[in-house]
């Protein structure tokens, strides 16, 4: 069996998920992973699928043109490794940031976990609030490694905080249902 990255973006509308994994269905792929969201009114999806061997990612790019076609969906297929590559271990935390809306924000955050290498497992972010005041939320599911203390990672959010204008919390991550 073969593994395909795909990637689905339209103007949300019902229909879509079902009109692209059917695809799947008839191809006779299999769902793995997968993530799918309302991002500021268009529904975006990241799936890993688990196909046949004699499906290539082109003709599986093929098979999706007509649901992408009518439901005017942007859409990427790519073959990947069969091979699950070895995520980097460690305690899993969450971090939550929030403040007013501005540029930077993600990049500042990511950029000082990077220098920590820490991982980043799932990050999710959303402008909330009324109009006249936004308020910026990022959610982060991160993985610190052996070494890494949080109370020194804590301290060094706070200042990047101070310096962003936002508010932070970092905590052990709950228990992962999924």
């Amino acid at each position: 069996m073969s593994h395909f990255a795909v990637a689905a973006v339209g103007a949300d509308r019902p229909g879509i998920a079902s009109a692209v994994t059917g695809v799947f269905v008839r191809q006779g792929c299999n769902l793995e992973d997968t993530s799918m969201s309302i991002l500021r009114g268009h529904f975006s999806m990241m799936l890993i699928v688990h196909g046949p061997d004699t499906l290539s990612a082109a003709a599986l790019e093929d098979a999706l043109a007509g649901p992408a076609r009518e439901l005017d969906l942007v859409v990427a297929v790519r073959a990947i490794d069969d091979t699950v590559p070895l995520s980097p271990g460690g305690e899993r935390w969450e971090l939550s940031v929030y403040g007013c809306d501005r540029p930077g924000i993600v990049h500042r955050v990511t950029t000082l976990l990077a220098g920590e290498n820490i991982n980043i497992v799932d990050l999710s972010t959303r402008v909330i609030g009324e109009a006249a005041q936004p308020v910026y939320a990022m959610l982060l599911e991160v993985t610190l490694p052996p070494g890494v203390d949080p109370e020194a990672l804590d301290e060094r959010l706070g200042q990047l905080a101070g310096e962003l204008g936002v508010d932070w919390s970092l905590h052990p991550a709950e228990a992962d249902i999924l």
